[in-house]
């Protein structure tokens, strides 16, 4: 805890510095058409992605949702399969047995892309389809939800 009183010149120079240093390290956030995916979503968020975009006009800050629910898609497939891979549990160094960490991850991504979709009112369009049955189909049309 810091002294009392006004603070010096140099405490508030060295916090002018500081809040310039973090104005400086912000990341700027790249602005991606609705139709064109970023690259580093998975072959079939991209598709889906695609999809999405063809039936419904967004706004900026629904296009960074959108990426948002991509990703929390992803993330969520991510831990999926490691958890297929690895199983639920593991033992740790005192021999317990312990639940994976990729179990929250799951739970944590499957929520998120819940609430992205039902931010974007898009509860009835199917996920992103990892089987690529529906590529050439227009989604949500025909299909029992």
């Amino acid at each position: 805890m810091g002294a009392r009183g006004p603070k010096s010149f140099d405490e508030l120079d060295a916090s002018a510095r500081n809040r310039a240093a973090r104005a400086r390290n912000r990341v700027t956030i790249t602005e991606h058409p609705v139709g064109n995916p970023p690259d580093h979503l998975s072959a079939e968020t991209r598709v889906w992605w695609k999809q999405i975009a063809e039936h419904f006009d967004f706004e900026a800050y629904q296009r960074r949702v959108l990426q948002a629910c991509a990703e929390a898609w992803d993330r969520k497939e991510q831990a999926r399969l490691a958890l297929v891979q690895y199983g639920l549990t593991y033992e740790d160094a005192k021999g317990m047995v312990r639940a994976r960490p990729e179990i929250m991850i799951e739970r944590d991504s499957r929520t998120a892309y819940l609430r992205a979709m039902r931010e974007l009112d898009l509860e009835k369009a199917p996920p992103p389809n990892l089987r690529k049955t529906w590529e050439g189909e227009q989604p949500w049309e025909g299909q029992d939800t």
